[in-house]
């Protein structure tokens, strides 16, 4: 956590398959109740890693929760995801991850 008020989070999962090769895929904005999502790859990590930069303090077990379901459902190795959130709903951040899964050819949601 930082000084600025802005809460850093940082969650890393094996992986289960890379991803078809891609360019970063960005997806939303940072406002108000919303976020900007990043899912860049990561050659040779065979992780799926997370960093948040957060405005909400204090909800981690309930990030961990979010991103741990993406992972479950996409099981991403060789991928980071980089989130700069603005207090964006759990709800809103599950579409953002989604919809930045679908910017990757081939994948489905």
């Amino acid at each position: 956590m930082s000084s600025s008020g802005i809460e850093t989070l940082q969650y890393e999962f094996p992986g289960h398959h890379a991803p078809p090769a891609f360019a970063p895929v960005l997806v939303g904005v940072v406002s108000s109740g919303n976020l900007e999502v990043l899912l860049e790859p990561a050659p040779g990590s065979g992780r799926c890693t997370f960093r948040i930069e957060t405005s909400a303090r204090g909800f981690g077990a309930i990030w961990e929760a979010v991103v741990r379901d993406f992972h479950t459902r996409h099981g991403f190795a060789d991928a980071a995801v980089s989130i700069h959130d603005m207090g964006a709903t759990p709800a809103v951040v599950s579409l953002r991850l989604d919809q930045a899964a679908r910017g990757i050819p081939g994948v489905q949601p």
